[in-house]
């Protein structure tokens, strides 16, 4: 691992370099207001670092977008790309070729059960679009379900199934979405006072929505297996398995959305291991390949693939099963699996990040609750524990954000990238972070929190 020192070494000073003054001339930023940006240019990566044109570093503790498990610039992957783009760079979705194949095997190799057939996209939101088309012609049926607190994507059908703010304006959206409320044990919308209330009480929610909407009428439940951006919120146990049963019983598909969970994310290759659940699809992107080349896709069951042997599946893309990406997903995979990534996480998961958040959770009046479960956690602000007012309001911005807005600015001032939203701040480190910088982060953290601390009913 390169020392911040040693970054600064490297890293040439540029101040309103050319790269900046394009950026703010010609690139439309996404979620922004764009004339009140002013971007960080990034020079160089490595490992869980990146450093902008000054030489400034930050311990990257959000993965970017939860999507650098590996870290960046890991050598394998670099040079798995490296080597395809030496042998095939591109080709057209309807031939097969050596990377898309053995990429797909792989794949299929790590999903549970009967998931053995796989369609590629150019990431999570493709992802997610496809799984409700093959469940509609699979099934016939229009309705689709998800929760509210869910990100899906920012596509026509991916943002009409999530249920946050960002929804709003691509509102009207996709025919056929229905929203239900997921469980969230620290905000129970069901007034539960264990997490197995919550589970039951969650159910029991859920089978009444497919009662009024007409569960004859619903092709898929889609689900964020661990909930990401919204606040990491590991279902209770039994919750995915009545999930599981609900669409048993009436003939509908059940959508894993793991493209921030899966590949090692939550300790296993996807979250819903953990609960020894078997859906029909899985959704996934992201931790596949690091994001070093664009790349998603659904596993689908073998029962699901049958349907269509000899009925036309109605969609395709230029770049699906692209080489060079395949090429990253493979060498990845064999990373995870060769290097024990899986178990490292569910270690120091369990060993050194829940013991320290519950640690800093004592000392900090402003922390609410901690959550999460291998190396996907999330601090939850409050400004009183005893009525678990939210830090800020809900979809705070400007100045209502304050709060927020100054934990981000010490946090970054500290030397270490946060990734926030609402009234939290995730911990989302590389999967691959060493145990030093791990404890050097949660420490930036720790601190920092004296600003939200200010704000908060001691």
């Amino acid at each position: 691992m390169t020392t911040d020192t040693e970054h600064d070494a490297q890293t040439p000073t540029q101040v309103r370099s050319a790269a900046y003054r394009n950026d703010r001339a010609h690139v439309f930023h996404s979620w922004s207001a764009q004339a009140s940006l002013d971007p960080v240019v990034v020079a160089g990566a490595s490992g869980s670092y990146f450093w902008d044109e000054s030489g400034k570093s930050w311990l990257d503790f959000s993965s970017q977008l939860v999507n650098v498990n590996l870290g960046h610039q890991h050598p394998k992957l670099i040079e798995a790309i490296k080597a395809q783009a030496d042998k095939l760079c591109t080709v057209a979705p309807y031939h097969a070729n050596e990377a898309t194949a053995e990429a797909a095997r792989a794949i299929a190799q790590v999903a549970p059960g009967d998931l053995n057939k796989v369609f590629f996209t150019s990431g999570g939101a493709e992802a997610i679009e496809n799984a409700v088309r093959i469940a509609r012609h699979h099934t016939g049926r229009h309705k689709v379900l998800s929760a509210y607190r869910s990100y899906h994507g920012a596509t026509a059908g991916a943002i009409s199934l999530t249920g946050d703010p960002r929804r709003w304006g691509a509102e009207p959206g996709m025919s056929g979405a229905v929203k239900f409320w997921g469980p969230y044990p620290y905000r129970s919308a069901f007034h539960a006072s264990s997490p197995e209330q919550e589970c039951e009480r969650a159910l029991a929610h859920l089978a009444d929505v497919l009662m009024v909407e007409g569960p004859h009428s619903v092709a898929a439940i889609v689900l964020e297996t661990v909930v990401g951006g919204n606040g990491i919120l590991v279902p209770p146990d039994g919750y995915l398995q009545g999930v599981r049963a609900l669409c048993d019983r009436y003939g509908i598909v059940m959508v894993a959305d793991e493209v921030m969970a899966g590949f090692g994310r939550c300790g296993e290759w996807f979250a819903i291991d953990r609960w020894r659940v078997v859906p029909d699809l899985i959704a996934f992107a992201k931790g596949v390949n690091c994001g070093y080349v664009p790349l998603g896709g659904v596993i689908i069951s073998e029962r699901i693939a049958e349907s269509f042997a000899s009925k036309v599946f109605p969609g395709g893309l230029t770049y699906s099963g692209h080489p060079l990406a395949c090429a990253a997903a493979v060498a990845c995979i064999n990373v995870y699996r060769d290097e024990g990534i899986i178990e490292r996480v569910r270690r120091l998961g369990d060993e050194l990040i829940a013991p320290a958040l519950d640690a800093i959770k004592q000392r900090h009046p402003s922390v609410g609750d901690v959550r999460g479960v291998g190396m996907f956690w999330a601090i939850e602000l409050v400004r009183d524990r005893a009525s678990r007012e939210p830090l800020v309001p809900y979809n705070a911005a400007g100045a209502d954000n304050r709060p927020m807005a100054e934990f981000a600015a010490a946090c970054k001032q500290g030397g270490l990238w946060p990734f926030t939203h609402f009234n939290r701040t995730h911990v989302v480190p590389p999967l691959t972070i060493s145990e030093d910088d791990l404890r050097k982060g949660l420490a930036i953290i720790d601190e920092a929190l004296s600003v939200t601390d200010r704000y908060a009913v001691a």
